[in-house]
Order: structure tokens, then C-alpha cells, then sequence
């Protein structure tokens, strides 16, 4: 590189470290929000230590869709894996969270738990806890012919050390049995259950976001803005920052200014950045389309069309399993291989 590049590239570091500056200098408000468009490695580096509440966030699977380039293996994962966290640990506040939402890595037919990588790279840091391995499960997806179709991903929640935010009260939801009373003891006759509902537990059901909901973007893999919510409602101050490193088209965003939270990502595809700027100005001004984290699965009533089986369902259906099953032994090769 002759001195001039030399020279220009320097000029081009410095331009961008003083707009990054300016972008996060702009956060201070509540509701206040700042993409950069880029690598978050670039912006995490001018992040101060101990300034995130927060970081919720969905990294790249590695399974070669259009926006993760060439990187199609465990090991790619795991490798940027290794290089982000450290910096995630880095600007977490004392007594933050760190939620890592995670799926499966599928090659040909094998299945690889992403989350068990995530918590073999973050068991080294020695301030670092797991408190929940939360299980988000949706009821539609692709079907699979050779193992039990997927209908579950997963959301590691870490701390920041023993002292940590947990508020509980703003995340309960209606009780099962709201009329179930003690049997015995002093408060024999009572009613058991908390006036403000139950733990949701970690198990969350929540639609994914399909071709059919009210949040599809033309992102691929979006997860839905109620699954952060609960996130930040829970485990955030009122003014609480919150940051995404790998923000897609900013579902975390948008669930942080709805919840009135300051809000920080970065997102490498430009054309996406576009988008999530766009719907974080939607919530700004309440205009966004979502579906809200208190939202009921839908359930069809017996007399809708989708809700009626038709007769060929109904004729013959035991048989029909049992045929299946014969199929799917010769594919395999006997009774005996399972």
C-alpha cells in the first residue's frame, strides 16, 4: 500500500470513529434510537464497558442463506462466536442480560444444538451466568418427512453476576386456574393464585413470523417483536439501553421503543438497516404492525373450513398411519435400525 491509500484509509477509520461517536451520543433520550450500518465489531469497539442493559439479538446460523455470505458450517459459527462475545461481556453493565436467541445448524439430516456452542463459549467468562435455557415454541413451520419437524427454538439468558434486574410482575400472564383455592392450612378456602397472574415459566409459545403475519418483512428469519418484549419488560430498567449486534430488520429495536427503552444496532446488509430504521420510526409513532406479546393463539372454532376434516381424513385413518409407518421402515431398512 503506497503512502496516499495509506493515508486515505486513515482518514476513512477516523470519519468513521467520529460517526459512531456522534451515532451513540444520540441514545441518551428514552426512546431514542441509532442504527449503524455495519459490522457490529466496528461499532462494539467504541462502545464503553458496562453501558448495555440489555443486548438481545439472533446471530447468523451459518446455513447458507443469501445474507450470510459464504459461512455455511459449525465451525464458521462457532469462530464468529468467539470474536463477538468477548465484546458483548465487555459493555454489559454489572447485573445486565444477555439473550442469545439460537436455533439448529441442519446438515444432511443432522441436527447441531447452536445453543450448546453459545454456553461452551460463555461458561469461560467467570461473570457470566446462565439463569434461564428458555424454549420458544411455534406451531407452524416446514414439515419434515425423516425426523420430527422442528417447531422449537431456544433463548439462552445470561447475567452479568449475582446482582441482576428480574422484574416479574410485568411479565405474568392470566392463570390457568384463576378459581383454584389452598386445601389446607391457615389460608384453607383461599384463593392459590396471584392476583396478577402466573411465572410464564420457560416455555414460551409464540406464532413464528411466516409468510402470514402481521410483522413478515422480506428478511427470512425474523423472530417476532413479542418475544423481545417480554425480554426487555422483564429484565430492563424503564431507561434501560438495549442493543442488538446483528439486527436484521430490527424486531428488537422496535420492542425496545415500544417498551420506551433507548435502543443501539448494527446490521451489516444496508438494504435491511433500511427496513429496521423504517419500523423503529413506525413504533416511535406508534404506526408499526405487530402482533402484542398478550395476543391469544388463535384457535379455530369446529364449524370454520380449516377446522373440518375432510372425509377422506376421516376413512381409513389408522390404516393410514400404520401404511406411513411401513414407508418410512423401508426407507430405512427394518424395524429392528430404529
Amino acid at each position: 500500500m503506497d503512502q496516499a491509500a495509506r493515508l486515505e484509509g486513515e482518514e476513512l477509520s477516523r470519519t468513521k470513529s467520529r460517526s459512531v461517536k456522534r451515532l451513540l451520543v444520540g441514545i441518551e433520550e428514552p426512546r431514542a434510537f441509532a442504527v449503524f450500518e455495519g459490522d457490529c465489531m466496528s461499532l462494539l469497539s467504541h462502545m464503553s464497558n458496562d453501558t448495555v442493559d440489555i443486548t438481545i439479538t439472533s446471530p447468523p446460523y451459518c446455513i447458507g442463506k443469501a445474507y450470510e455470505s459464504q459461512s455455511t458450517t459449525t465451525k464458521d459459527f462457532i469462530t464468529a462466536q468467539k470474536e463477538v462475545l468477548p465484546e458483548i461481556v465487555r459493555v454489559t453493565k454489572p447485573g445486565g442480560s444477555i439473550c442469545w436467541q439460537i436455533g439448529y445448524h441442519v446438515t444432511d439430516g443432522t441436527v447441531f444444538p447452536l445453543d450448546y456452542a453459545i454456553y461452551d463459549i460463555v461458561r469461560d467468562f467467570r461473570e457470566i451466568n446462565l439463569r434461564n435455557r428458555i424454549i420458544w415454541t411455534f406451531g407452524h413451520g416446514l414439515h419434515s418427512s425423516t425426523r420430527f419437524s422442528g417447531r422449537h427454538e431456544t433463548v439462552l439468558w445470561f447475567t452479568k453476576g449475582n446482582s441482576y434486574r428480574f422484574h416479574l410482575d410485568s411479565v405474568r400472564i392470566p392463570q390457568k386456574y384463576p378459581g383454584k383455592r389452598h386445601y389446607k392450612g391457615d389460608q384453607k378456602g383461599e384463593f392459590s393464585g396471584n392476583p396478577l397472574g402466573k411465572n410464564p415459566g420457560d416455555v414460551w409459545e409464540m406464532p413464528n413470523v411466516n409468510a402470514n403475519h402481521v410483522e413478515k418483512t422480506e428478511h427470512p428469519c425474523q423472530f417476532p417483536i413479542a418475544l423481545a418484549q417480554r425480554l426487555i419488560r422483564a429484565l430492563t430498567p424503564p431507561d434501560g439501553l438495549v442493543f442488538d449486534p446483528f439486527l436484521g430488520v430490527g424486531s428488537t429495536g422496535a420492542a425496545a421503543v415500544l417498551e420506551k427503552r433507548r435502543f443501539v444496532g448494527a446490521e451489516l446488509n444496508l438494504r435491511y438497516a433500511g427496513i429496521s430504521i423504517k419500523r423503529l420510526e413506525q413504533a416511535k409513532l406508534g404506526t408499526i404492525r405487530y402482533r402484542p406479546p398478550d395476543k391469544p393463539i388463535h384457535t379455530p372454532r369446529p364449524t370454520d373450513a380449516v377446522a373440518i376434516r375432510p372425509e377422506h381424513f376421516k376413512t381409513e385413518f389408522t390404516n393410514g398411519v400404520q401404511e406411513n409407518c411401513e414407508v418410512c421402515f423401508e426407507k430405512i431398512g427394518s424395524k429392528e435400525n430404529l
